[in-house]
């Protein structure tokens, strides 16, 4: 690994921003126009979290053989394919004019999305040193970060003076400019072959699939309680199969003895916990701001913006922050915070104090950039290189899962305080909204009983060379 090229390794850092770059505009983007594409395809504003569930869940399931791809025929083959498969399916969802063949074009964009993130944030761990992992993270999402700025204003602004078409269709420069960066920087770093756990992949993948299927089939796809219920004890009975298969294989999917690190199981297990309220706000807020209050999705998108610029504004302190005060005290810290942060959304929107919320998205951006660095550099952070292609996968799984669970636990949310009755602006809707907020919140204080478990670490976190 060459871990003394200081050049090469900027510009390896940039290509994989510029993977973070396209995933995040295009959530964004997405978020903000959901209620126009409702209205485009005849669907309930309310049962739009189906796109964003397809994608999330396609991601999850495919998370776990992206580690073991890019071990075997190398990261830059893999980064190439990821970019290609995403452009690709930005185009096809261009093209759809239903809800099913949207669904299944960000299918395909979930394939690429799969192996984008993960086997960027793979390439970080291999060109530098773990104790500057922090910082290397760090400078690849910021200039990641300037794909949400854009996102709600430029979304808003397409969906209202254009179309909703245009939020796919402008993912296509950026993915030709990441193909070409790819083919000419990036490395292809691999790792001694190892056999596939195909009967683990399968049985996680179900596992995945069935979980995140039985939150959403109720509310998204007309399913019977019944249904769901069976969806919902298959995955875990999957779940269970595959920790008793990995027990017993030579080779599982992800090794158990990665569990026996403390920080590892904390991060892992908290991430969990933590991102599936997290995981809500990026659908809900956009979604209250139109159908609760009446913004258009213009103005909710620009009122989107605050939240972004909060994440940017405190990620070159995290490193600091964290050799300050501690892994420990800054997780527990930031998840009481951002309960108190959620809940005061739609308590100022509702009382009309507009010009409060940005305010608030502010500070909550700046509390998730603290939380989200610090949990994942827990996670990683003692893994020894043996383990660091399968627990960069799991995490990377976790969070996708996670984020999906959370999006659909939202959706049914909304769907049982409003009995799937939209009437924008209105004093039920608005109070279906705080309801949900009230249940966000809750779950947003559950991961502090992880994280105060966290052990106490003096090692500081190393700052990246200025040179790159």
């Amino acid at each position: 690994m060459p871990k003394d090229s200081t050049p090469n390794v900027n510009l390896q850092l940039w290509i994989v921003a510029l993977g973070f770059f396209m995933q995040s505009l295009d959530t964004t983007i997405l978020n903000t126009a959901l209620p126009s594409m409702a209205l485009s395809l005849n669907e309930s504003p309310l049962q739009m979290q189906s796109v964003i569930v397809s994608y999330l869940l396609t991601v999850a399931v495919g998370l776990p053989a992206s580690g073991w791809l890019a071990d075997r025929i190398g990261v830059k083959r893999v980064f190439l394919l990821a970019i290609v498969l995403f452009t690709l399916g930005s185009l096809l969802c261009a093209q759809s004019a239903t809800l099913s063949e949207l669904i299944g074009s960000r299918v395909i964009q979930g394939i690429g999305g799969a192996m984008m993130v993960p086997i960027g944030r793979l390439t970080v761990m291999k060109i530098v040193p773990r104790a500057q992992y922090m910082a290397a993270m760090t400078f690849v999402t910021l200039p990641g970060q300037v794909g949400p700025l854009m996102g709600p204003a430029l979304g808003g602004f397409l969906v209202q003076y254009a179309s909703w078409h245009w939020i796919f269709l402008i993912n296509l420069p950026v993915g030709i400019i990441g193909i070409v960066a790819t083919l000419l920087f990036m490395p292809n770093y691999k790792m001694p072959p190892r056999p596939f756990d195909l009967i683990g992949f399968i049985l996680l993948a179900i596992s995945m699939a069935a979980i995140t299927l039985s939150l959403d089939g109720h509310s998204g796809m007309g399913l019977a309680p019944a249904t769901v219920a069976l969806l919902c004890v298959s995955g875990v009975c999957a779940l269970g199969l595959y920790w008793l298969h990995a027990r017993r294989s030579n080779s599982p999917l992800f090794d158990l003895n990665m569990f026996k690190i403390p920080t590892f199981s904390l991060g892992l297990s908290g991430s969990l916990l933590a991102r599936i309220g997290s995981g809500m706000l990026p659908f809900m807020t956009p979604l209250f701001l139109q159908v609760g209050l009446g913004f258009s999705p213009f103005h909710a998108g620009l009122m989107m913006i605050p939240m972004i610029i909060g994440s940017m504004s405190i990620k070159r302190l995290v490193v600091q922050i964290v050799n300050r005060f501690g892994y420990r005290i800054v997780l527990t810290l930031a998840t009481l915070l951002l309960p108190i942060l959620t809940l005061l959304i739609p308590i100022v929107g509702l009382l009309g104090w507009f010009p409060v919320i940005p305010f608030i998205l502010f500070l909550l951006g700046m509390t998730n950039a603290v939380r989200f660095s610090t949990m994942n550099t827990l996670t990683l952070k003692d893994l020894p290189d043996e383990f660091a292609s399968g627990g960069n996968s799991l995490l990377s799984m976790v969070m996708q899962l996670s984020m999906s669970l959370g999006v659909s636990t939202a959706g049914i949310l909304l769907g049982v305080f409003s009995q799937h009755q939209v009437n924008t602006g209105s004093h039920e809707i608005q109070m279906a909204f705080l309801y949900t907020y009230m249940c966000v919140g809750l779950l947003m204080v559950i991961p502090t009983l992880i994280f105060a478990r966290v052990p106490k670490d003096n090692a500081p976190n190393s700052l990246l060379d200025k040179r790159s």
